[in-house]
This record gives structure tokens, C-alpha cells and sequence, in this order.
């Protein structure tokens, strides 16, 4: 099977503002009587049209999550949690089912280290008009230790990495509890850049709706391992077991 590639439109990427490193740029997502392209509100949420669409034949959208630019997912109230999450759910899941797209991807990017360019809290939403974005996913990449489980819903330790060391899964039956699912992928980032990542300060979100679960990928970001850039070799740990106690131990116990 061939490798899938995007392509990437380099004008429009040198267009875009940079805000996680560079605190002295302007946040768009603050200046909110300016933003264009809006589709739906809700709230203190907008779902709105990617001002820099930087991948071709794609339709990208940006979920801003809150009007307070400093806060993060690891912080929110339960109520507001859980509203971001049943919208988001929403508008992928609406994109999904519209036909128009071979694949939708819904991920988010926290910190330095994730790829992403504005500090703001946001997410995305993005068509993909001819590329399957599940095509490299299997089902061995959210097996893992379990490390609590309430309501149908599990939270795991990856023991197979996608990228390695350590990734983190929350997985719930396609109509699931939709709010315990919120709840584990809270409790995942408050651990990580708390305990695990106090240094970079960055992760990863990447929902898939696989084999009829939800699944939400949890991955802490830090300079990438050279084994998996030049030959694809994952890496994992092998205090699996001790990273789960001591999980278990500050949230559980």
C-alpha cells in the first residue's frame, strides 16, 4: 500500500500568524468582532472556516473553543467540557455524514512541539476530498493498559505506539457516554502537562470514529524520535506498568 501524502500550499502557510512561540503576536481568535467565515456559535464556541487553508483539496475548519486565550482543555469546567465536546462531536460527525468527503479528520494541536501556530485553544475539523486519512490505522495502535474504566468508557497506555513513547487512549462504544469520554481525555492532559511534559508543554488530540468506537488519541509531544523519522520504528517504554500506577495513584486512588 502506497503512502498517502497531502499537499501543502507554502504561500499561505508564510501567511499564517505564529502565536504559541512568539507572545507578542496579535491573536486573531481574540479579536472576535473580527473573524470571517463563520458557520455556527454556540456559547463562547465558534466553528468557523480556516482564514489560512493551507491543504489542498481539503475544507478546513477551526473549532475555538474559548474566549479566554490563556486557559486549555485541562482546565475547563466540567459543563463547559462537555459542551465542547458534544459540538465538536456534532459538526465532525454532520461532515462525516454529508457524503461530500472520502475522509474527516478531528484533531487538536497544545504547545510548541505540536504543530500547531496559534496559542488560542482551538481545534480542526478537515474534509479530505480524495485521501483516507484511516488508511495507515490499525487496530493494535489503541491497544494498551487499562488504567480506569467507568460507564463503557476505557482509558489505556498504548503498548503499541503509533509514534512511541507513550500515548494514551480513550475509547467508547459509538453511542457512548459522551461526557466520561470528555472527562478521561481532560484528565490525560492534565496528567501530561503536569506530570509527564512540564517542559515542552505540548500534546496531541486525534479522534477517530473506528470499528464502532469513538477514540480519542491522546499523544505527548516532544522532539521526535530520529528512529521514527528515518525508518518509521516506534518506540515504547518499558515502565509501562509503573506509568499506569503512578497514574492511577494521582487520579484514582
Amino acid at each position: 500500500m502506497s503512502r498517502i501524502h497531502l499537499h501543502f500550499d507554502m504561500h499561505i502557510g508564510r501567511q499564517k500568524p505564529e502565536s504559541i512561540t512568539n507572545r507578542e503576536t496579535s491573536c486573531p481568535f481574540c479579536k472576535r468582532d473580527e473573524l470571517t467565515g463563520i458557520l455556527e456559535k454556540r456559547g463562547e464556541i465558534i466553528w468557523l472556516k480556516n482564514k489560512y487553508p493551507v491543504l489542498q483539496a481539503a475544507s478546513q475548519t477551526v473549532l475555538i473553543e474559548t474566549d479566554q486565550c490563556d486557559s486549555d482543555l485541562s482546565e475547563y469546567p466540567k459543563a463547559h467540557l462537555h459542551s465542547l465536546f458534544a459540538f465538536g462531536f456534532e459538526k465532525w460527525l454532520e461532515m462525516e455524514r454529508s457524503g461530500s468527503f472520502r475522509s474527516v479528520m478531528f484533531f487538536k494541536n497544545h504547545g510548541p512541539y505540536s504543530g500547531g501556530s496559534i496559542r488560542h485553544p482551538h481545534m480542526q475539523i478537515v474534509g479530505l476530498d480524495h485521501v483516507d486519512c484511516h488508511q495507515d490505522v490499525r487496530a493494535s495502535d489503541f491497544e494498551g493498559i487499562l488504567i480506569d474504566q467507568a460507564d463503557g468508557v476505557v482509558c489505556n497506555l498504548s503498548t503499541k505506539p503509533r509514534v512511541g513513547f507513550f500515548e494514551y487512549n480513550v475509547i467508547m462504544p459509538e453511542e457512548g457516554n459522551l461526557s466520561q469520554l470528555a472527562d478521561y481525555t481532560q484528565i490525560v492532559t492534565h496528567w501530561i502537562l503536569n506530570h509527564v511534559n512540564r517542559r515542552h508543554q505540548s500534546y496531541n488530540l486525534f479522534f477517530y470514529r473506528w470499528d464502532g468506537q469513538i477514540i480519542v488519541k491522546i499523544v505527548p509531544r516532544f522532539v521526535a524520535s530520529p528512529l521514527y523519522i528515518g525508518y518509521g520504528i516506534p518506540q515504547v517504554g518499558n515502565n509501562l506498568e509503573e506509568v499506569v500506577r503512578e497514574f492511577r495513584h494521582r487520579y484514582f486512588s
